[in-house]
């Protein structure tokens, strides 16, 4: 009996769609589905399981020596390729093209709401004060800097460019400018753009890399009352740095989903920074059906594709965390 381990809040549709792929793809095989939440999964469960689709707590991989395919459920993947966690000849696969609509969407919203003011308006309306807030600005004829170009960055890339923002990108690789993008630079060239953005937006991984990629002396190079949003990963931020900024009037407003400590305590100096929007690391997260459908999608491909000897998509590399790079095309 071949054992998958389900962490993924599957309904029972969903179920029965992962049981045809694992039939469909392995023939004859038997094989035994525990479905079970992220915080009821056991060491013992883990280690029996030669498939794992959605998120364990990285150190019972250790010894998961059955294991050949680990499919998360987050885009994120940082935890999981710390030497010494995946067993050796096991496949890690993360779920990007998973979340892209719904943080694009709330990036875009956090833009709207800087730019037009709209949370000091909430403010005003919750103490009965008719109140006005004074000028704003438009997303048209502004300049968007995203930083990170797979489905998220890419897809509020989009969302932008059809507002009339001129939008510039950064990436790892040399790729073929998409038509959404106004210009295409790589990571290296990122000094030299900061000071052209009204808005910067980032959506990268948590990586030796992009730990406090945007420091104070990033932010110094911005411009004057820009807007800063960060949904990838906290660390990309130095926590001290943002609360500066923004106390200081360098930075216009920002918005981030997530933080360098998560939950964020009750005292961080965070909460009481002005123009902030904090939200829990929520802009992805199930909240939304269309996420869970996709991250379903992906684990039935991938467990279809091991189980017939196929080239798994959004492969994670090891070395960087980021998805294997394919080619020009790939926009990571």
């Amino acid at each position: 009996m071949r054992e998958i381990l389900v962490t993924i809040p599957a309904e029972p549709q969903h179920k029965i769609y992962l049981e045809h792929a694992a039939s469909e793809a392995a023939g004859s095989d038997q094989f035994h589905f525990t479905y079970v939440s992220q915080k009821d999964v056991t060491q013992e469960m883990v280690e029996r399981s030669e498939f794992i689709l959605g998120n364990v707590k990285p150190e019972y991989l250790k010894s998961a020596r059955n294991l050949k395919l680990m499919q998360l459920d987050s885009a994120g993947a940082a935890p999981y390729i710390v030497p010494g966690i995946m067993p050796a000849g096991a496949q890690l696969a993360n779920a990007t093209g998973a979340y892209g609509l719904a943080i694009s969407e709330y990036m875009l919203g956090a833009v709207l709401m800087l730019m037009k003011k709209l949370d000091r308006y909430y403010k005003n309306m919750e103490s009965h004060e008719w109140k006005d807030e004074g000028k704003v600005n438009s997303i048209m004829n502004s300049v968007t800097l995203v930083i990170g170009l797979g489905d998220i960055g890419g897809q509020f890339a989009r969302k932008m460019h059809a507002l009339g923002s001129h939008v510039i990108g950064v990436r790892r690789n040399r790729a073929k400018r998409p038509d959404y993008l106004d210009e295409l630079h790589q990571m290296d060239e990122l000094d030299h753009l900061l000071g052209r953005a009204d808005i910067v937006a980032c959506s990268l991984p948590g990586t030796p890399e992009t730990e406090h990629l945007l420091n104070r002396e990033r932010i110094d190079r911005m411009k004057d009352g820009a807007l800063l949003l960060n949904v990838g990963r906290g660390s990309l931020i130095p926590t001290e740095d943002l609360v500066n900024a923004l106390r200081s009037g360098k930075l216009g407003g920002a918005a981030i989903d997530v933080a360098e400590q998560e939950p964020l305590p009750k005292d961080s100096p965070l909460w009481d920074a002005p123009n902030l929007l904090i939200t829990p690391h929520v802009s992805g997260n199930y909240h939304m059906q269309q996420i869970l459908e996709t991250v379903v999608e992906i684990a039935a491909e991938n467990l279809k594709a091991v189980l017939t000897g196929c080239k798994i998509e959004n492969e994670v590399d090891f070395q960087t965390g980021y998805r294997k790079f394919c080619g020009p095309e790939d926009n990571d």
